[in-house]
């Protein structure tokens, strides 16, 4: 009689997370929503709420120009912040998975840094193969990282190394890639320096309907993959002793969901520039509503990243009016404080 009310009990608790887990997804979406309506409406000409509202559900009643501006301006930019944010918060919770580690992330080991080389070598060399600036830096950008993503594949399979040890190969990469960028910095001439600065910032304007249309469907079937393998992921949490005694192949899982997580941030990273820290705090954020149950930290992890960089990108533009500050200082702006609470936060509980 008492096991089955503990049962009962048991089975009530498992309900009611559930239930709230999915009034926070719900609410993720309502936050989603908001955000991109404020993106579309803000900018040097502020739009009203409802003429947004008005040319996104009624085009055929709305006003040319805010047509013009809606449509050909603002929402592929907007889009585009949904997408990346989605896609740098989907790779930060498979690499903290992965590694086992809160402060993995893209940015912290390595790739995106390798991202911001080859665009740099894009911008010196004038383009490769006789390519344009415009496909030559989004190149240029994407073999770079999947060059760094190698190394760390290379390690992770090949050599078999520890988690702890990945991290270290990856902060290694990061800082050799920054010292090249660096060089090339020097070397370069003061306008060639802006123009790389002003790509290592990060920044949506660059955007395209085509750039937008390549990303999304590169994030889709990478978040497809990835969630298709929640289960073993959600086991792999638990340790990797515990996931193989489960049936669960480690090293094809942690392989396939490497490529994938770099595919995401080399696809992503090309056509915006450097984003960091969305990729470090939208899988904490998530886990703090959601906890690590995979079916659930998935989603939650890319809306969190959504969100935020949708978030990020409004504050661009309300920050100085008229103009545009880069979406990577805001971002960075609101990581930077988060990852030393987070240090310090791992700092009491082992004290």
């Amino acid at each position: 009689m008492n096991d089955t009310l503990v049962m009962q009990q048991t089975l009530a608790r498992q309900r009611q997370r559930e239930r709230r887990r999915w009034h926070y997804l719900a609410l993720l979406l309502g936050l989603l929503a908001i955000t991109l309506l404020l993106d579309i409406a803000t900018g040097p000409s502020l739009l009203p709420l409802q003429e947004v509202l008005g040319a996104l559900l009624r085009p055929a009643q709305a006003d040319p120009m805010t047509l013009t501006i809606v449509y050909d301006m603002r929402l592929p930019i907007a889009l585009m912040a949904l997408v990346v944010g989605t896609a740098l918060g989907l790779g930060g919770v498979q690499m903290q998975t992965l590694l086992d580690n809160p402060l993995a992330s893209p940015y912290t080991l390595g790739l995106a840094a390798a991202a911001g080389l080859g665009a740099a070598l894009a911008l010196v060399s004038g383009g490769f193969w006789g390519l344009t600036s415009l496909f030559a830096i989004p190149l240029g950008a994407f073999v770079f990282c999947m060059l760094a993503a190698s190394l760390l594949f290379a390690l992770a399979v090949v050599r078999r190394v520890s988690n702890q040890t990945l991290i270290l190969a990856g902060i290694a990469l990061l800082f050799l890639f920054q010292s090249l960028l660096s060089l090339l910095q020097f070397l370069s001439s003061p306008e060639l320096n802006q123009q790389i600065l002003f790509w290592l910032f990060g920044s949506l304007m660059r955007t395209t309907w085509a750039s937008l249309a390549l990303t999304a469907a590169v994030t889709l079937i990478c978040w497809l993959l990835i969630y298709k393998d929640a289960w073993k992921l959600t086991c792999l949490r638990l340790g990797e002793a515990r996931a193989r005694s489960l049936g669960v192949d480690v090293d094809r899982l942690r392989l396939k969901t490497l490529v994938l997580v770099a595919l995401l941030t080399a696809t992503a990273i090309s056509f915006v520039g450097i984003i960091g820290f969305v990729g470090l705090v939208a899988p904490h954020m998530a886990r703090m509503l959601v906890g690590e149950d995979q079916r659930f930290l998935i989603p939650v992890s890319a809306l969190c990243g959504a969100v935020m960089l949708s978030a990020a990108s409004v504050l661009s533009k309300s920050i100085v009016p008229g103009a545009l500050f880069p979406i990577g200082i805001v971002t960075a702006l609101i990581g930077v404080p988060f990852f030393i609470w987070l240090i310090l936060g791992r700092g009491r509980k082992g004290a």
